[in-house]
């Protein structure tokens, strides 16, 4: 397949613009062209959007973002067995290489060759009208659920990947800071592995209001209360697991006074700084384990089959969409929290 394709680049900060591009051609015999039909925008991308960058990983201009996608395969290569030519797909951002060590120990999240989609220095993204991608890479969906539907597979993977990690939670009390996606992937995620309370906090009230409509059983917004206080009065021995899903430092604060001696956090959000601290008093006495969450690993291809059998609503998740060409606007959107948004989509058509 030849010709032209719009793509969506960042071009400085603050900046996106649509360019021509040559539509990709397919590498290797495993390879999958996909035209690109819906592209979620993450925090991660707004990260390189508002600030061109993501700790060591630095924007080189122009750079297309975007690694929440989903399509229809258009072309596939001759050795290539998963999917076939119409298949509609979400896209599994991460192309590990599975033969270093860490993808022989099943760590193919933290591959020491990894590729992931909208990465500096590793992959150009999927905000663009076609991508190529290997096999590996594309897990296709048969219901009636729609591309954007489908892509809420990635960050809801996080979520699964992070009660994994946890471990036992049913019959445990749990906190989760921060209620954007990743924090409400965690809830769907839990609710599915169980536990016994679930409390919620994030300094926007529509996604406190969110998060009750999904379960949970105490919020707060530490911007207008004292949540350790509030929250350790209704569960004075403290919490067995906190997740941490806003990166902000303020709530790793508050993760270690609200957890029990013994208890887990679980650290998903990105922060804009470069060093945590950490009350080393408290995590001694308390023996906090503490868990750094790395995207996901082996968690996809569940998040997709969970999604496709309607075992959880995705569309709850999507509250604004936008034609490519409003691109920016989107980015700004979600960058400034505007509209009540929690998942805002961009399409292709």
């Amino acid at each position: 397949m030849t010709g032209k394709m719009k793509v969506i680049a960042l071009t400085g900060i603050c900046d996106l613009d649509i360019l021509t591009q040559p539509i990709p051609e397919l590498n290797s015999d495993t390879d999958v062209l996909i035209k690109i039909k819906s592209v979620g925008v993450c925090g991660s991308d707004v990260h390189y959007y508002k600030t061109g960058r993501i700790g060591s990983q630095i924007v080189e201009y122009p750079f297309v973002v975007g690694h929440e996608g989903a399509g229809i395969v258009v072309k596939k290569g001759k050795k290539v067995t998963r999917v076939k030519v119409g298949d509609n797909i979400a896209i599994e951002p991460a192309m590990p290489c599975f033969k270093c060590d860490q993808c022989n120990s099943g760590r193919y999240n933290t591959c020491r060759n990894l590729k992931f989609l909208g990465c500096p220095g590793q992959a150009g993204g999927c905000l663009s009208e076609y991508i190529v991608m290997p096999e590996t890479s594309c897990i296709p969906f048969y219901s009636d659920i729609t591309h954007a539907e489908a892509l809420i597979s990635e960050p809801f993977a996080i979520g699964i990947y992070a009660a994994k990690l946890a471990g036992e939670t049913l019959y445990k009390d749990i906190a989760i800071l921060g209620y954007g996606p990743i924090g409400m992937s965690v809830h769907f995620a839990l609710r599915i592995q169980g536990y016994r309370k679930i409390f919620v906090t994030d300094i926007l009230d529509y996604r406190l209001e969110k998060s009750i409509i999904n379960g949970s059983n105490y919020v707060g917004n530490p911007d207008r209360e004292d949540i350790e206080k509030n929250f350790l009065q209704i569960l004075p021995k403290g919490f067995d697991i906190v997740f941490e899903c806003c990166g902000k430092q303020e709530a790793i604060n508050n993760s270690l006074q609200i957890l029990k001696p013994g208890g887990k956090l679980l650290i998903i959000g990105i922060p804009e700084f470069d060093y945590w601290t950490f009350n080393a008093d408290l995590i001694r006495r308390k023996e906090i384990t503490i868990i750094n969450v790395r995207r996901q690993n082996q968690c996809f291809e569940k998040a997709v089959d969970l999604i496709d059998k309607k075992v959880i609503d995705a569309k709850s998740f999507i509250t604004h969409q936008f034609d490519y060409k409003e691109s920016k606007t989107a980015f700004e959107t979600v960058m400034n929290y505007k509209d009540g948004v929690m998942k805002a989509i961009i399409n292709f058509d």
